[in-house]
């Protein structure tokens, strides 16, 4: 075996490295017989990257020894050291040994032959990919640079004309009166439907409560307005997991019949609510296909629609990206909707935050400040126009929604404060809050949780107590209306809480805690477990079954259903529809007392609980922490072992590497 693979091998064997990482190496080895170290090295380095959400590996990080990457013990560290002590110790010689390899592909001098490894990016910031992460990037690139440069013709007038009444003055004097005394007051819902009218694309960014929804349901009522085949508009609705499409399908849906009782009888919305279907997972719009990566649709077989909104696009990885761009069809209009500030997709990309760069600082062209004033009546200040005469071409389909209209009072204030990094004012914040809607609580041992879980706290009653007294309202047996509305009832209380995790495993994580809480749900005389399924068990589901109608991130409850003596059915809602399985079909579920808080993107809870460990605290990112806290809409309680686990969280914001921005500006 080549000496660094066996390396490589100890280091996996160890725990310091992931079995696949040191696998990658030795598949390469094997490929190129004379592979050098260095190429070796930086192929497990890239793998272990992937794992960690990375889309490739910038080469300067492992010029020196990668010790943030190669995280371990103090052996781990000083092997690390010792074997990058024989390796290249420039950049430009790095490059040379990968170049010089037949598994590389340079991507800018060499042809595509199948190399399983590509060298990209620019020649000062050389990036390795794994080949098919590479494809990804280029296929999302080329389809974003296509899709904002392809522009709509808009009739300038008709369209301000139509602003105006969708947009009314007595909404922006709102915007007014909480910005009392700037200079510029911008709304920037409005101007968001001017731009997404004018291109194939556009994004609207925001943090809760900015009106994304909103903003999408009068969008469609612009084109509705302005487009001469509305008629025959087919509107889609999606989102990444079944809750987070539930609620957008109802936002939508209530933002329109509202904006009908505003317009009266100048528009007929009605036709197009109708129109809008049910919103779907990005898997079930898609067609996605038991035991395979690839979709029924795709670029050869497209989506048949015409307008696609997309909520919760922080989640949405590279390779999915790539598979819903290539569905669109070329005329289509996608309109993503996303906090670029919460955490990214679990699996590899960051795609959302890439295409939100210069959100914050808008970065818009003259041109684009002009269409801003003319269509949308928005002069914006002269801080949101690029200065430097090269305007990134997605900016200008860009737009971020500042204004929050209904995340305020202290969630909204620790939200912010955990966003922007001040550690101080978090921490104020959680201190000294007295209406009891957020609280810190120490805790020696997960018991503190499982106790918020039994029955929430001071200002935030109820915990899980609340949708076991709602299960043992049970209807009579063979009424079918009162079984469906209190399986709602149930359902509905469950989601009023939520335990959330950094982690997945040990007792502060996912398991642990599920475990623990059920265990005392039992004592307690709540639940009665016998075997792996009982009565009220909350189950997540963690893969897409599109044959049973479920998807990764569904969440719902084992009950009885209608007939006595049936066997238990899983229920879950979907928007006002309630909808089960056979608990005996569900091969692919876990217990959903606890969740990580990446599962929880999409939902909401009244009072939600952010469980941080005692362990591995340079691991756990701002993002976290603000996604958590973002989740709660009237309580939220921070439970945590290590005081200082709030601070290293916050001081850590999530760093992804990426090629994508390279790509979009390359021509």
């Amino acid at each position: 075996m080549n000496p660094i693979c066996q390396t490589l091998d100890q280091w996996a064997e160890a725990g310091w490295l992931r079995r696949l990482d040191a696998a990658l190496a030795a598949f390469l080895s094997e490929r190129d017989l004379d592979a050098s170290p260095p190429l070796l090295v930086a192929a497990a380095v890239l793998s272990q990257m992937e794992g960690r959400g990375h889309t490739c590996l910038p080469l300067a990080h492992v010029v020196a020894p990668p010790l943030a990457l190669l995280a371990g013990p103090p052996e781990a560290q000083a092997a690390v050291h010792a074997l990058w002590s024989t390796l290249p110790t420039t950049l430009v010689e790095w490059v040379a040994a990968l170049r010089a390899s037949r598994v590389v592909r340079d991507a800018r001098l060499d042809d595509d032959n199948g190399q399983p490894l590509v060298l990209g990016g620019k020649e000062a910031a050389p990036v390795l990919y794994l080949r098919r992460y590479w494809d990804y990037e280029c296929r999302v690139a080329r389809q974003l640079r296509q899709r904002v440069s392809d522009r709509v013709p808009v009739d300038e007038a008709v369209t301000r004309t139509w602003l105006d009444q969708l947009f009314p003055t007595a909404v922006c004097q709102e915007a007014k009166d909480a910005h009392r005394g700037d200079t510029f007051v911008t709304d920037w819902q409005k101007l968001a439907c001017a731009v997404a009218l004018r291109a194939r694309l556009s994004v609207i960014t925001g943090g809760p409560g900015t009106g994304k929804t909103y903003t999408a349901a009068r969008l469609l009522a612009l084109l509705f307005a302005v487009d001469a085949d509305a008629q025959g508009l087919r509107v889609a609705l999606a989102a990444p997991t079944g809750k987070a499409a539930a609620r957008l399908k109802q936002s939508i849906d209530a933002s329109l019949a509202q904006l009908q009782d505003a317009l009266g009888d100048r528009i007929n919305l009605s036709e197009l609510t109708q129109r809008v279907g049910a919103a779907r997972t990005l898997h079930a719009l898609l067609g996605a296909r038991p035991d395979t990566r690839q979709f029924r649709h795709n670029a050869s077989h497209p989506l048949d629609v015409d307008v696609l909104i997309v909520d919760e696009a922080s989640m949405i990885h590279l390779e999915m990206m790539a598979a819903l761009l290539d569905a669109l069809p070329p005329t289509a209009r996608v309109i993503f909707l996303g906090d670029k500030d919460q955490l990214a997709s679990v699996e590899a990309g960051a795609v959302l935050g890439d295409l939100c760069r210069d959100a914050e600082r808008g970065c818009y062209e003259p041109e684009t400040l002009r269409y801003a004033r003319e269509v949308a009546g928005q002069d914006l200040d002269l801080i949101y126009q690029d200065h430097s005469g090269a305007a990134p071409l997605l900016a200008q389909q860009t737009v971020m929604l500042r204004e929050s209209r209904r995340f305020g009072g202290p969630i909204g204030k620790l939200a912010l404060a955990v966003n922007q990094g001040d550690v101080r004012a978090s921490l104020s914040i959680l201190s000294q809050d007295k209406t009891g809607a957020v609280v810190s609580l120490a805790a020696s041992g997960p018991e503190v949780a499982v106790q918020l879980a039994l029955q929430g706290r001071a200002h935030a009653e109820g915990g899980y107590a609340e949708y076991l007294q709602a299960m043992a309202t049970r209807p009579d047996f063979g009424d079918e209306t009162a079984h469906t509305e209190w399986v709602r009832r149930v359902l509905t209380a469950f989601d009023r809480f939520r335990l959330l995790c950094a982690v997945r495993e040990g007792d502060w994580g996912v398991t642990g805690l599920n475990r623990v809480v059920q265990q005392a749900l039992a004592c307690a005389g709540w639940v009665k477990p016998s075997g792996e399924w009982f009565e009220g068990r909350p189950v997540m589901v963690t893969r897409n079954d599109p044959t049973l109608g479920v998807f990764n991130g569904d969440i719902g409850i084992a009950l009885r259903p209608v007939t006595r003596g049936a066997p238990l059915r899983a229920y879950f809602m979907d928007g006002p529809e309630i909808r089960s399985v056979g608990v005996s079909r569900l091969a692919h579920v876990e217990t959903a007392f606890a969740m990580t808080v990446h599962k929880s993107q999409g939902s909401e809870f009244r009072h939600t609980a952010l469980v941080l460990p005692p362990y591995g605290l340079g691991m756990l990112q701002r993002e976290l922490v603000y996604t958590g806290i973002t989740r709660a809409r009237e309580a939220f309680t921070l439970v945590a072992a290590d005081p200082g686990a709030l601070t290293s969280a916050i001081q850590h914001p999530t760093q992804r590497a990426s090629g994508l921005l390279t790509l979009l500006a390359d021509d």
